[in-house]
C-alpha cells in the first residue's frame, strides 16, 4: 500500500504541492487528472523518489521510499525520455533493463512476443538509435521498458501523448488488462482517457486533491461539470 500523510513540496515560497492524505491499495487502477500546473508529475516524482518533499513522507508497505529502497524491486514507471539512454537502440535498452532483473534473452523474447503488435513493428530489430526514434516511438520503447520484470507497481505519466489514435486504443487495452494483477497510476490532463482505464480517479487542483472517486456514470457527470465550471472561470 502507498500511503501519504500531510506531504508538501515548495520551491522557495511557492507551495506546489500539499495532500493531507492519500491511501493507494494493490489491485486498484488510480487515474491521476488535472490541468497543467496542478502538480501531477511533482507527486509522481514524490512517489518515485526522485525529489525530496518538503515536508511529510511517502509510505510504501510502511516504509519511506527515501529511506528503504526494496520498493524499487517491484515497481515499474515511466514519465519522459530522463528514463531512457539515448545512445542504445530499444533492443539493447531492453536488454539491459532486463538484465538488471536477471532475466536471459530467452526470458526476454518470451516478454516482448505479446507486445510486439503494440511496437508495431516500428521499435524492436529496427538498429535506430533512440535519439532517432519519433517521440511516439520512444514512449512506447519506455511504456514497454517498464514492465520488465513483471512490477507489482506500474506508473504512467502523460502515457497518451505523442501516440497516434491506433496505438492510444492499443495502450488502453494494454492497462486495462495490467490493472486486473497490478497496482495502476495513470497521470494524464485527458480526462476521457483516464476514465476509460481506471476505476479510481484522483483530481489535483494548484498541488492540492479536490476529488477522489469511484468511477460511475454519476461520477463521471460530476468530474466533467467540474472542468466545466473551471475552464469557464479561467476564461
Amino acid at each position: 500500500m502507498i500511503s501519504i500523510q500531510n506531504l508538501q513540496k515548495k520551491y522557495g515560497d511557492q507551495l506546489v504541492l500539499d495532500i493531507a492524505e492519500l491511501d493507494i491499495h494493490p489491485g486498484e487502477s488510480i487515474g491521476l487528472v488535472g490541468n497543467n500546473g496542478a502538480g501531477k508529475t511533482t507527486l509522481i516524482s514524490l512517489l518515485l523518489d526522485l525529489i525530496k518533499p518538503t515536508q511529510g513522507e511517502v509510505i510504501v508497505n510502511g516504509k519511506a521510499v527515501h529511506e528503504d529502497r526494496s520498493w524499487k524491486q517491484y515497481t515499474g514507471a515511466y514519465l519522459d525520455d530522463n528514463f531512457l539512454i539515448d545512445f542504445l537502440t530499444p533492443d539493447e535498452y531492453f536488454e539491459f533493463a532486463a538484465h538488471t532483473h536477471g532475466w536471459n534473452d530467452e526470458d526476454l523474447r518470451l516478454f516482448l512476443e505479446p507486445y510486439l503488435p503494440f511496437l508495431n513493428d516500428e521499435v524492436v530489430g529496427q538498429k535506430k538509435y533512440i535519439r532517432n526514434l519519433s517521440k511516439g516511438n520512444r514512449k512506447k520503447t519506455g511504456i514497454i521498458a517498464s514492465l520488465i520484470g513483471q512490477p507489482d507497481v506500474l506508473i504512467l505519466d502523460e502515457p497518451f501523448a505523442n501516440l497516434d489514435p491506433s496505438t492510444q486504443i492499443r495502450l488502453k487495452q494494454l492497462i486495462k488488462s495490467l490493472s486486473d494483477e497490478k497496482l495502476v497510476l495513470v497521470s494524464s490532463h485527458d480526462l476521457s482517457h483516464v476514465t476509460e482505464v481506471c476505476d479510481r480517479i484522483l483530481i489535483l487542483e494548484k498541488g492540492k486533491l479536490v476529488k477522489d472517486v469511484l468511477k460511475t456514470e454519476e461520477t463521471l457527470r460530476e468530474l466533467e461539470q467540474y472542468f466545466g465550471s473551471v475552464s469557464q472561470e479561467e476564461e
